[in-house]
């Protein structure tokens, strides 16, 4: 018996917050230049001729509701500024998707489009991100953030338009137990304080290295990887295993070693059986936090830590973006009219109204100095810690999977230079093997999930993939395993998150095992290479 769901393409990029997958509607209207002049665009140059000519442009937005209302607005505010007729396709499609189907077929991709900053090297190396001309780089440079200007940045040149920055982490705390905001500056005294309230600090340590990162960037580390020119990863320029980062590891381990820590970055820790005092997260659980926490709710950037040189170091971050790129057009009126189109759509006055409306944190400098702005406790927080942040490149798929076991590990670990040494030095080797895959390695397809292959081979936390067997040409197919109901497993290509297959339809995202479906079943994947789709099956053993 075969058991067949349809999968769409999902291209992970692991972070701190869940992705979601494209949605497909869109939609068509004309919008056409008016006598009076919308105060709204005003801020954009005006056209430099009074044609009349009719521009179709597509654009991808975000899924997220009401954003699509508000791009068409603004479309329509910029045409009648600008003297132009638009006739705009406005199709909802994720941030963390959007890279892969522009480069899927960059000529049917939309004009503009959304995207995460992550994705940001492998469309200029896709060739999907028109380069901006020297007055458009130099309004963009002027008036966002250093941040979000070094994301959209590659050599000396400027590919893509700043459009938030507010992807990142800082800590909300529980203000009828941090009652001491002195505390708040140090993370060894808000470990007494969880600890003696019997109260948890919830900080993702062991499942996710987007988090834990955050004590290695604090000591000075980094891990920057470089690409060739087809977006293959080619060498990695990590730090971690030095001697800060062994005085990171020993930081990591009052965490992970006290009694109070756990490992979670859900808003649903303040009310859980045993609460959370501090929870590290971003601005998306602020609506949840308030709610949990009411007028105890306390936010605030991450605190410092005294390291084995008796020297204070502030905890770093990951920080990202999200950017609007411009297709390259072989049509110059066009390629003029989608650069100022995307200049305004992420302009002062733009970021200012996605602020208003769905409270996105802005890059443009004048919005964050807003008092409104200032006045979103979340935002606040955020733009304290994204002085200590990483902006978050182009990282290896698979350095994730790496990395987040880091945790892990220094609990098993003695609190000893010697013994954090042993834990980064099979961290770095681990790094090593994925530089040193062959192309036939990163070409085969593998399954990894939450599932245990034997009784004493138990997947608890996605660290181990298991093989597929490529028989005929583009249909994968594993051994037998033991699928149990509430199993889960992607299929993913190379060991890395850049081509993975789950489910669309379920709320994790991952293929799920029912009742119906467990049992002892071969995983097999048909894979169409051309249009990066596929299907998973279970197949009886």
């Amino acid at each position: 018996m075969k058991l067949n769901k349809k999968i769409l393409l999902i291209a992970a990029a692991c972070s701190a917050m869940a992705l979601t997958a494209c949605g497909g509607s869109g939609t068509s209207s004309a919008v056409t230049s008016s006598a009076a002049t919308s105060s709204a665009a005003t801020s954009t140059a005006k056209s430099s001729t009074a044609d009349t000519n009719t521009y179709a442009i597509k654009l991808w937005v975000s899924e997220t509701k009401g954003v699509s209302d508000q791009f068409k607005s603004q479309v329509e505010a910029f045409a009648a500024a600008n003297s132009v007729t638009i006739t705009p396709t406005i199709e909802t499609v994720s941030e963390a998707n959007s890279a892969t189907q522009m480069l899927t077929d960059v000529d049917a991709g939309a004009d503009l489009y959304c995207f995460a900053q992550d994705q940001f090297a492998r469309l200029v190396q896709g060739g999907a991100l028109a380069k901006l001309g020297v007055k458009a780089a130099e309004t963009v440079t002027a008036e966002n953030d250093a941040g979000s200007v070094a994301a959209v940045t590659s050599g000396d040149s400027l590919y893509a338009y700043p459009m938030t920055s507010d992807n990142g982490y800082f800590m909300y705390y529980d203000k009828s137990v941090i009652t001491d905001t002195t505390h708040l500056t140090s993370m060894e005294s808000l470990i007494t304080d969880c600890e003696t309230a019997k109260k948890k600090f919830s900080f993702e340590m062991e499942t996710s290295a987007w988090y834990l990162a955050s004590f290695f960037f604090g000591a000075g580390c980094h891990s920057n990887w470089t690409t060739d020119s087809t977006g293959k990863f080619t060498a990695v320029d990590d730090t971690f295993n030095n001697t800060q980062g062994i005085l990171a590891a020993r930081a990591m381990q009052k965490l992970v070693k006290s009694t109070s820590h756990n490992s979670s970055s859900a808003a649903a820790d303040f009310s859980a059986a045993t609460p959370s005092a501090i929870v590290v997260s971003g601005t998306w659980a602020y609506n949840d936090v308030k709610t949990a926490l009411g007028d105890n709710l306390g936010v605030a950037e991450l605190p410092s830590f005294v390291g084995t040189d008796s020297k204070t170091y502030h905890l770093g971050s990951y920080s990202g973006f999200k950017l609007m790129g411009v297709k390259p057009q072989s049509d110059a009126k066009k390629a003029s009219i989608c650069s100022k189109l995307a200049q305004y759509l992420t302009s002062q006055t733009c970021q200012e109204q996605r602020f208003d409306s769905f409270a996105w944190g802005p890059s443009n400098k004048a919005v964050q100095a807003m008092d409104k702005v200032k006045a979103n406790p979340a935002l606040a927080a955020l733009l304290a810690q994204n002085a200590y942040s990483t902006p978050q490149g182009q990282i290896h798929g698979s350095w994730w999977d790496v990395a987040k076991v880091i945790g892990s590990d220094l609990i098993n670990a003695d609190s000893t230079d010697a013994a954090c040494k042993t834990v980064l030095d099979n961290y770095e080797a681990k790094l090593q093997r994925l530089l040193s895959m062959t192309d036939a390695e990163r070409a085969a397809f593998t399954v990894i999930g939450s599932f245990a292959t034997a009784p004493a081979d138990p997947w608890t936390n996605w660290s181990t993939d298991l093989p597929m067997t490529e028989d005929p040409k583009g249909t994968w197919t594993s051994a037998a395993v033991t699928l149990t109901a509430g199993d889960q497993f992607k299929v993913r290509q190379g060991k890395s998150w850049d081509v993975a297959f789950g489910d669309t339809t379920t709320e994790s995202k991952n293929y799920e095992i029912t009742a119906a479906t467990a049992g002892s079943k071969k995983i097999q994947l048909v894979y169409d290479s051309t249009a990066k789709t596929g299907t998973i099956s279970l197949i009886a053993a």
